[in-house]
């Protein structure tokens, strides 16, 4: 049985090899230490990004994103599906990994503040939907997990300015009528 594990093993990593630099760059994320858990993700959403316009795509087909059932006011329900059985379970499996280790205390803190309100199981997925963007960020941009670059890709700059011409179609985009000055 070990000979057959030792076999299959070699098998999926020579398969495996022609993707080794997004391998490399998905281990550099938090809690992929495996090799096998990497070769998951890549055997399931691919290495090339542009098939998911934005990482909110991803996370919608990955089915990580809660459900929008509400009519006439009310809320129905707000539970995530349950589909994908290989990438969903991985990814939490690594997000409750993540949260449980002491070395990312982001994660764990995001974590916390979330179980604080809604509970374990939605906290985790919310862990979960944050790694799959990190995954789709770092493969997207082909270079290695950093902390740093989230938090700064999340800040605003700090001096902001557009054009009048820019204010106008913003607003516009938005839904307001523009009227002219009198």
């Amino acid at each position: 049985m070990e000979s057959r594990k030792a076999e299959l093993e070699k098998l999926i990593l020579a398969l495996a090899a022609p993707y080794q630099q997004e391998l490399d760059i998905i281990l550099t994320a938090p809690s992929f230490k495996n090799i096998f858990s990497a070769i998951t993700v890549i055997s399931e959403i691919g290495i090339n990004m542009e098939a998911f316009p934005s990482a909110k795509h991803l996370c919608s087909w990955a089915r990580l994103t809660p459900t929008n059932n509400k009519s006439t006011g009310k809320k129905k329900s707000v539970r995530v599906s349950k589909a994908g059985c290989y990438i969903k379970p991985l990814l939490v499996q690594c997000a409750t990994a993540v949260v449980k280790s002491e070395k990312h205390h982001k994660i764990h803190n995001h974590y916390l503040h979330i179980k604080k309100r809604r509970g374990h199981k939605k906290a985790i997925i919310a862990i979960a939907r944050m790694l799959l963007t990190a995954l789709y960020s770092m493969l997207k941009k082909k270079e290695p997990y950093n902390a740093e670059l989230y938090k700064k890709s999340d800040a605003f700059p700090a001096k902001r300015e557009i054009t009048v011409e820019q204010a106008i179609l913003l607003a516009q985009l938005q839904g307001y009528k523009i009227k002219p000055a009198i």
